[in-house]
């Protein structure tokens, strides 16, 4: 766990959604890999490159479309050594919502703190392939920020300030659950507590002992 030293109480929880409130898409990515005898990781690496203005960066800005995106992920990944069609990395991006994370979070609103959403995502054209699981869980949340919505995405520091407006709380009054490193330093940078999940019971642990609360 990473965290700032703060002295003022903390009034809002923010959350990344995949990787977090879901599982990881990396396990996706990994099996993928596995599966067409690319080499470990492959598919981060190539998110990782340009990470501000390469396929994955404008798709989760809505500046192209999914027919956009699997061509430019395809070209991306084909520099790199093997073409990936981003079609495909599309598909592996659902994940399977958390339980004991959902509990947690239910757990921290019941305790009167305000929640947030913080999730890099890509607009679904198709309203027939909505997920019940999934918008129940965002139900939950008092405010959502979603990259595809609002034109910035995690790392850009306009992101968190976004949310922190939206809930009307000082970085320094806010907890943050994020699974990469790279998202969670800007939020760190403002003044916030910030929490990397390695895994939901890592997560519990660490929220649990900031917040003094039971979590599971």
């Amino acid at each position: 766990m990473s965290t700032t030293e703060v002295t003022r109480t903390h009034r809002a929880v923010f959350w990344d959604f995949g990787g977090v409130i879901l599982s990881s898409p990396f396990d996706a990515f990994n099996e993928y890999e596995r599966s067409n005898g690319l080499p470990t990781d492959f598919i981060r690496s190539v998110n990782a490159r340009d990470p501000d203005t390469n396929a994955w960066a404008l798709i989760e800005r809505q500046q192209v479309d999914a027919d956009e995106f699997d061509g430019l992920f395809a070209d991306e990944s084909a520099a790199l050594g093997h073409r990936v069609p981003g079609r495909d990395v599309l598909d592996m991006l659902s994940g399977t919502v958390r339980p004991e994370m959902v509990i947690a979070l239910d757990r921290v609103i019941a305790a009167g703190y305000i929640t947030a959403c913080l999730t890099n995502n890509v607009r679904n054209p198709d309203p027939r392939s909505s997920r019940p699981d999934v918008d129940a869980v965002m139900t939950k949340f008092h405010y959502v920020v979603e990259s595809s919505k609002v034109g910035c995405r995690k790392p850009e520091s306009r992101f968190y300030e976004i949310a922190c407006e939206l809930a009307d709380v000082e970085p320094g009054e806010c907890v943050f659950l994020d699974d990469l490193g790279i998202n969670l330093k800007p939020a760190r940078a403002m003044g916030m507590t910030t929490i990397k999940v390695l895994s939901a019971e890592q997560a519990l642990t660490d929220l649990g002992a900031v917040l003094d609360l039971d979590l599971r």
